[in-house]
């Protein structure tokens, strides 16, 4: 078993990353393999809705300039996928947009490749409007048919500046209760 988790944040180590590193650290101790995948910064672009995909049906995306094909293999290899991202005028960054967009598109056309995986949304706030970031990764998780574990709240943390997380005690215990919930539920699925 695999979770792939992709960190939307041009802060390689800011915020989103430390919360998500929060949900990874449950999974490994539950012997789950993980991986995390850092999205901002990178060469990532939008849809350009040209369909080929469609068209062509070959699990990838027709744009081969940027790096988005890599992250789309990575989630039809996952048997679970994580996108955090900072809250930008309450949504999520360009680059996880790009991701929605792209691999859902490409997932949806291919004979729903990310259906019944699992799918958790994890985001940053530095006080409101997380709750539309939270909403727009999930969109992509259930219009492909996946599987969302909840968490004890909404998977959100608190923090304006780097490492501003770690003083949201109930944002660190969110991301911990997820990750004990999708071990379980993976191991359940895989039983």
């Amino acid at each position: 078993m695999k979770v792939i988790a992709f960190n939307g944040s041009p802060r390689k180590d800011g915020n989103t990353f430390r919360l998500l590193n929060y949900v990874l650290d449950e999974l490994k101790n539950e012997g789950i393999e993980t991986e995390l995948h850092q999205l901002g910064g990178r060469n990532l672009h939008g849809c350009i809705a040209c369909y080929k995909c469609a068209e062509r049906k070959d699990r990838s995306c027709s744009v081969k300039t940027d790096d988005m094909n890599e992250c789309i293999e990575k989630m039809i290899e996952a048997d679970g996928i994580i996108i955090g991202s900072p809250t930008y005028f309450s949504n999520v960054t360009a680059e996880v947009k790009a991701l929605i967009d792209r691999s859902g598109l490409v997932a949806k056309v291919n004979g729903s490749l990310f259906k019944r995986k699992l799918g958790a949304a994890v985001t940053a706030v530095r006080r409101a409007g997380s709750l539309h970031a939270f909403n727009s990764i999930n969109h992509l998780f259930t219009i492909n048919e996946m599987i969302i574990p909840g968490s004890c709240y909404w998977n959100m943390g608190i923090g304006h500046e780097k490492g501003d997380v770690e003083k949201d005690e109930e944002g660190i215990e969110i991301m911990k209760t997820l990750g004990r919930n999708m071990a379980w539920l993976l191991k359940k699925i895989n039983e």
